[in-house]
């Protein structure tokens, strides 16, 4: 295996990013924590040394683990990985406790204690519940504790589960305002090509910004215990730069890899944050389950991606769905294509009555106009070929 150039530069850069570092998602994979047909007991000690050592750093750290199907698949004697949603919720159930227990066990032999956090996407995808579970995090670092989170895949059935814990980790990302995002797996960052299947693949040392080139080359490999392949690595890395954190893919069973990597060690490959669009702009982006969607025309695509304008009344065409005022929806272009998302100042009703309408004419449709816009640029975040053009803080 080969690698992509390194230089001053990208040196420069990564430890550029690693400067104002100062919380830390850490997403551990289930063939990290497995091996032989049951929980690596080093693995877990080895993780516990180097969090204990980051927060005598000041570094504060949540982790995201997998591994509560794979250990309840061992517990239950079953020789593959559980396919059906009872046999999984199932696994998850038996296995949940075993690796609470070995976290506990590792991380209190240094000090540290650690609490059980337990999402599903309506968690998240529920601004309220989304804020809540905000402050119960930040709790529990004022308490100096560390979370491990993992999808509630007890209750989480197919239509509501978040997916993977890749894309698990990026939430919490945004969730806990994190600036670094760690995905410990068992490859040892991205490379052009599987490098278990072509030996003369190339890592990726450093990735300034991700693109549709660097997503064509991920693998979508499963392993016997994961889910994920590298395609969702990367699309957790793209999610996490939208909210300001970059993000490193690397092997999870190096010596010391925790450390070595904040210490700017070339490891893995890192991917730079982009732009911070805003934890609340990130949560419309991708977390809201969106309740519908808007069909726009030419000239809106246009004002909304070009000149970062809202969207008004004269640009819809269409209106799918039963969305309510304050409702997530998707924006779509003339070719259905994706254009972007926002939280709607009307509902469903009163916006098929004022489509494609002037602004003027709003009030003598609905007998009030209580906004000018249908989604405020505010409310409104560009996603058509993954860009951004509005970094407002908010």
């Amino acid at each position: 295996m080969t690698e992509h150039p390194v230089n001053e530069r990208t040196d420069q850069r990564r430890r550029d990013c690693l400067c104002g570092v100062r919380r830390i998602v850490v997403k551990v994979g289930s063939q990290v924590l497995s091996r032989d047909g049951s929980l690596d007991e080093e693995v877990f000690g080895a993780l516990a040394v180097q969090i204990a050592a980051l927060r005598q750093r000041g570094y504060v750290v949540a982790v995201v683990s997998s591994g509560a199907v794979a250990s309840g698949r061992f517990l239950l004697g079953l020789t593959e990985r559980p396919r059906s949603i009872p046999l999984k919720q199932a696994a998850a159930a038996a296995g949940q406790p075993a690796l609470m227990h070995r976290y506990h066990c590792c991380f209190a032999a240094h000090g540290l204690r650690v609490a059980q956090v337990l999402l599903t996407s309506d968690d998240l995808h529920n601004r309220r519940r989304f804020l809540n579970a905000r402050r119960t995090m930040n709790t529990l670092f004022e308490l100096g504790i560390v979370p491990i989170i993992n999808e509630n895949d007890t209750v989480a059935v197919e239509e509501i589960k978040l997916g993977d814990n890749d894309r698990l980790s990026s939430l919490v990302t945004n969730l806990v305002e994190a600036e670094l995002l760690v995905i410990l797996t068992d490859v040892d960052g991205f490379f052009d090509a599987d490098p278990r299947e072509h030996p003369a693949a190339t890592r990726y040392s450093f990735i300034e910004q991700l693109t549709e080139e660097h997503l064509g080359r991920a693998t979508t490999t499963r392993g016997d215990l994961g889910l994920g392949g590298m395609i969702t690595k990367l699309e957790a890395a793209r999610q996490a730069a939208q909210s300001g954190a970059s993000t490193i893919v690397a092997r999870g069973v190096v010596a010391n890899v925790l450390l070595r990597l904040l210490a700017g060690e070339d490891l893995g490959t890192f991917i730079a944050a982009a732009a911070d669009i805003g934890a609340r702009k990130h949560w419309i982006a991708y977390t809201a389950r969106s309740c519908g969607e808007l069909v726009v025309d030419a000239g809106a695509v246009t004002a909304l991606v070009d000149r970062g304008k809202s969207l008004l009344p004269s640009g819809v065409v269409a209106v799918l769905g039963d969305c309510g005022v304050g409702d997530p929806v998707r924006v779509l272009g003339p070719d259905g294509a994706e254009v972007a998302r926002g939280l709607v100042c009307y509902g469903a009703s009163d916006l098929r009555r004022i489509a494609g309408r002037r602004t003027s004419e709003i009030a003598s449709v609905l007998g009030a106009k209580f906004y000018d816009e249908v989604i405020h640029r505010n409310d409104l975040v560009v996603t058509i070929d993954h860009r951004q053009t509005d970094s407002q803080q908010e």
